[in-house]
């Protein structure tokens, strides 16, 4: 699994013009399956994320966590985190999971989250997504 986690002050997704998730403050998070990927895998990262503590605190020290700002998350599907740009021009997608077992792991992860009481918001699996983001910092970290 490969996260590409963003801190921002807002972030959306629309799909053929509708908007399908929007948060304020939070995480914009860009999901990728990978082959052997499991439920655990989900778990793991997930708890990992929500208990990050990457927010500033009153004496500007990074030490908040999502929960402690009342942030949100905004998890978009992609399986292109799994590109494999090593030969030639054109990116392989071979070490992504295949679909089905993809959007599985997402849906869990996304219910995962929303479980330990989470806002989460979401794209869509499989669609072509328009994504917007205002970075904050920028903070950016890459989660596997």
């Amino acid at each position: 699994m490969r996260i590409v986690l963003q801190r921002v002050t807002s972030a959306s997704v629309r799909v053929d013009g509708e908007l399908t998730g929007a948060i304020g403050n939070g995480y914009l998070i860009l999901f990728g399956v990978g082959h052997g990927d499991t439920e655990e895998d989900c778990r793991r990262l997930a708890d990992k994320i929500i208990n990050l503590r990457i927010f500033s605190d009153e004496n500007d020290k990074i030490n908040l966590s999502l929960g402690d700002v009342g942030g949100a998350l905004l998890v978009v599907p992609q399986f292109t985190l799994y590109a494999d740009c090593r030969k030639g021009n054109r990116p392989n997608f071979i070490q992504a999971a295949k679909p089905d077992e993809a959007n599985r792991l997402y849906e869990y992860f996304v219910e995962y989250c929303r479980s330990k009481g989470q806002k989460t918001e979401t794209g869509r699996f499989g669609a072509d997504m328009k994504v917007e983001l205002l970075n904050d910092g920028p903070f950016t970290i890459v989660l596997e």
